[in-house]
């Protein structure tokens, strides 16, 4: 079948103000196994190119796919424009299968495929497996009934003057193997996209899920449960497109690669081995950098030249509402280590609960300046309807209704004790504060270390831009609400009983071994 996988523009300023960008993961991901199946797929990264919604339509149009695919990283805040995009496009294609997968679609499914009728299939989950087995079922004509793991609409009753029924099959199980399928690497010219100040880059993966109980991630549940791909293979795979590609930096898009201290041990050794020179950057917890103490010496050897650090909060009590599971005294020694073994630490501070005030703030960038990270980076708290943390946020009121603006990075509730303005006064001084300090002043302009000296740089220049963007945005673009609804209210009930969005092997093969009564 002709398979057109599009990966759609991104309102979030992070697309749109830097100069570089990275090939979408998700998409190649499922990419390389319907090519090894025999399809004939095509990437159109309308993200890359910030396509207008007419290019897109003509280029699409002119490939004629038989099904296409759509999905993006930026999965709650990018569905305003897949919904206008794919509205736009059924109008032009309308014998084709519209598929859409992502976190986003996989938990709003009931949503998706009532408010969108132009959607056909939504994949719940991981979708490499999922992917094939829709295919299949559409090449053949068959029925989509058996296919595990999706929500469908089901056009058959149209025959019988009835209305599509909305069906959604069991969940799928997770991949055990993920090595089983490749990414497509070939669908993209990777001089196109780059990282870290126009270098050559791209995104991988080594591991899915994460085993800790922060209530408010996304992707926890998505992912289900931890796995992880075999070390050397990811290994050789990243010397291969080093040397093959030029690809120069390596993002991991793992929520914690370093969950298991053994394998990321074995993975740092079998980079090593290869004898490359590449930039390593990704995220990770303080508390397993504390754990690997004796081993960052290889975590820097094999390439690894900055980690995020979720710190989140000082607060006590608001650490123990989120489940976040750390210290300040650990938070603190991971940024000390990281900083002895040569490594850069980004640390990331989340904003907007309920009950923050400026006292709060005023603490916070006492603790934050006392880690002394090298690069911040603010979030605001931002709950989805899938998390547990959505349920004790449900009552607050919402104060941005733009859908497109959910994505951390914009703020989007009200809190009890300051007005809008004065949370982005208080982010925006305590990004000065810690980006403007003598010592973040010094490693950005004369760390000896000019592969840490560059990444200062670079960050240090994207701040500059988007720092007053998005003041401007704030104050003159974006539209606040004193009387929005609740989050409830805007999102619908809470889904925390569907937090895992497949069935993890183990507990599939038990279900699948239980004696069946006779009828």
């Amino acid at each position: 079948m002709r398979i057109v996988l599009l990966n759609p523009p991104h309102t979030a300023i992070g697309s749109r103000i830097p100069d570089d960008h990275l090939p979408p993961l998700g998409l190649l991901s499922i990419g390389g196994p319907l090519i090894d199946a025999g399809h004939d797929v095509t990437l159109v990264d309308a993200d890359l190119e910030d396509l207008r919604d007419e290019e897109i339509s003509q280029r699409i149009v002119a490939l004629a796919p038989d099904v296409l695919m759509v999905g993006h990283s930026g999965s709650t805040s990018a569905h305003p424009t897949v919904a206008r995009l794919t509205r736009a496009l059924r109008r032009h294609l309308p014998r084709a299968t519209f598929v859409y997968g992502g976190p986003f679609p996989t938990y709003h499914w009931r949503d998706v495929l009532t408010e969108e009728p132009q959607i056909d299939v939504i994949v719940r989950g991981e979708g490499e497996a999922t992917v094939l087995a829709v295919v299949s079922a559409l090449a053949s004509q068959t029925s989509l009934a058996d296919v595990r793991g999706i929500a469908w609409r089901d056009r058959s009753a149209r025959r019988d003057g009835g209305d599509d029924q909305v069906v959604c099959t069991e969940p799928a199980a997770t991949i055990a193997d993920l090595d089983a399928y490749r990414v497509g690497w070939e669908l993209i010219d990777h001089a196109r996209y780059s990282y870290w100040g126009r270098q050559r880059a791209v995104v991988i993966q080594f591991s899915r899920g994460c085993p800790h109980p922060c209530n408010y991630c996304g992707q926890r549940g998505f992912w289900t449960t931890w796995r992880h791909r075999d070390p050397r293979k990811l290994a050789r795979e990243i010397a291969r497109l080093h040397r093959e590609h030029g690809v120069q930096v390596f993002n991991f898009a793992d929520e914690n690669p370093t969950s298991s201290r053994s394998k990321w041990k074995e993975l740092c050794e079998a980079i090593i081995e290869e004898n490359i020179d590449i930039t390593l950057v990704g995220s990770t917890r303080a508390g397993d950098i504390v754990r690997d103490a004796d081993l960052l010496h290889l975590y820097k050897k094999a390439g690894v030249t900055r980690f995020l650090l979720g710190m989140e909060t000082t607060d006590a009590k608001t650490l123990e509402l989120i489940r976040k599971g750390s210290t300040t005294t650990t938070d603190r020694e991971a940024i000390r280590l990281l900083r002895a073994h040569g490594i850069l630490s980004m640390a990331t501070w989340v904003v907007g609960f309920e009950e923050d005030t400026p006292a709060d703030h005023v603490r916070g960038i006492k603790q934050l300046l006392s880690y002394d990270p090298d690069q911040v980076q603010l979030l605001y708290v931002t709950p989805h309807r899938w998390t547990p943390f959505f349920g004790l946020a449900k009552h607050r009121s919402v104060i941005q209704e733009d859908r497109r603006l959910w994505d951390y990075k914009h703020q989007v509730l009200s809190t009890r004790h300051m007005k809008p303005w004065q949370v982005l006064a208080w982010v925006k001084l305590t990004e000065v504060i810690l980006q403007a300090r003598p010592r973040a002043i010094y490693r950005t302009w004369l760390n000896p270390d000019p592969k840490l000296r560059h990444a200062m740089r670079w960050y240090t220049q994207m701040g500059r831009r988007v720092w007053p963007h998005e003041v401007f945005s704030f104050f003159f673009r974006e539209r606040h609400t004193d009387d929005g609804p609740s989050v409830e209210e805007m999102w619908g009930a809470p889904q925390e009983h569907e937090e895992r969005s497949m069935v993890p092997l183990h507990k599939l093969r038990r279900v699948q071994k239980k004696p069946q009564r006779a009828a």
